[in-house]
């Protein structure tokens, strides 16, 4: 197994533990060849497939996808179906090999809006991953997810438990925080990558990306490929990263 990136010529350097990536660009990529969208989500599924191989090899720990956004739902109805079908058909393989594969799944977002099928896989793969070791490389899917609609989530969940006595107004800090957040006890991202030349995050881990390094690439994500995660990784290593203090 490939545990390290060669950065740059004579200069080995490990991968960062946590990488983020908005998987745009899907539409477009089907338009340029005259295809339906729905076959851009379908090479953007075996995009996901691919990279995600690829970061477990090299060493990454965790790697978090934007799949479906809470302002997705706007999109036609055909369009949406055909995204929750390829998840649908992801989940089913993901259940037979996960344990196999060593690979932990976890979703971020609100699945309430989503179909009771696809919500009993995920509890399925909820319950695998609870059986895989904490060293297992994990993928953590946002589906109906938006960075203040998780805010938002976790404030209501805070106050309740304020409203129950078991915490205090005074008690909440950022490390407390971050416990009710849809990725607790998940490191954050140290690197998020968007394709399609897009330059925003368009509310993507708005808590989490205080001090993610960023890449942006117009490269679709179906054309996204291991030299272009290998290029966005060597950037951030030519990052200085100071955390908001000085560089000695």
């Amino acid at each position: 197994m490939q545990e390290i990136i060669n950065a740059s010529a004579g200069q080995v350097l490990p991968p960062p533990r946590h990488i983020a990536i908005i998987m745009d660009g899907n539409g477009r990529w089907a338009t340029k060849r005259g295809l339906p969208r729905t076959a851009g989500h379908k090479a953007g599924a075996e995009t996901f497939r691919r990279i995600a191989t690829y970061c477990k090899n090299i060493g990454v720990k965790y790697l978090t996808v934007y799949a479906f956004s809470t302002e997705n739902w706007k999109r036609s109805e055909t369009e949406v179906a055909a995204i929750m079908a390829l998840l649908k058909r992801y989940l089913l393989e993901a259940v037979d090999t996960m344990e196999k594969d060593h690979i932990r799944l976890h979703f971020f977002g609100d699945m309430t809006p989503i179909s009771p099928e696809l919500r009993a896989l995920a509890r399925e793969t909820d319950e695998i991953t609870e059986h895989l070791s904490k060293d297992d490389f994990q993928a953590n899917v946002c589906l109906n997810y938006g960075g203040r609609d998780e805010i938002l989530r976790a404030v209501r969940r805070f106050a309740a438990d304020c409203a129950a006595g078991e915490r205090k107004p005074e008690d909440l800090d950022d490390a407390l925080f971050s416990t009710y957040l849809d990725s607790a006890g998940i490191p954050d991202p140290e690197l998020i990558i968007r394709p399609s030349g897009e330059l925003r995050l368009s509310n993507f881990l708005l808590w989490q990306c205080a001090y993610s390094e960023f890449y942006f690439t117009d490269v679709l994500w179906p054309d996204f490929d291991e030299a272009e995660l290998d290029r966005a990784i060597a950037a951030y290593h030519h990052r200085d990263r100071r955390f908001g203090g000085v560089k000695k």
